[in-house]
């Protein structure tokens, strides 16, 4: 089955700007200022300032999460500790050192 060849100039991606709730939403978790987040959210809708800056007042801010605490953040358990070695356990360890296989400095 043969696929058509489309022109590069018929190829239109789509955009889908964000709602005014949704900007004004990314703003409020980008900064706590008001003039700051309706400068953002302004960009990012490509609205007037001030028509974003009534849309935040009315709207109620969002609740930011609780940061986790050092201990909680790792969601990996430790690590067991490495057996040690009883009395009369004897394990012995031999390292040898090989040449190299090509000369080195030729």
């Amino acid at each position: 089955m043969k696929r058509s060849k489309l022109p590069a100039g018929d190829i239109r991606p789509r955009h889908y700007p964000p709602t005014l709730a949704e900007a004004i939403f990314a703003a409020q978790g980008l900064t706590g200022d008001l003039e700051g987040q309706a400068e953002i959210a302004s960009m990012l809708m490509g609205f007037p300032r001030d028509e974003v800056r009534q849309a935040i007042l009315s709207s109620p801010p969002q609740p930011m999460p609780p940061m986790p605490r050092m201990a909680e953040q790792s969601s990996f358990p430790r690590p067991a500790p490495a057996p040690r070695n009883k009395p009369g356990d004897d394990r012995r360890v031999s390292v040898e050192r090989r040449p190299p296989r090509f000369p080195i400095g030729s």
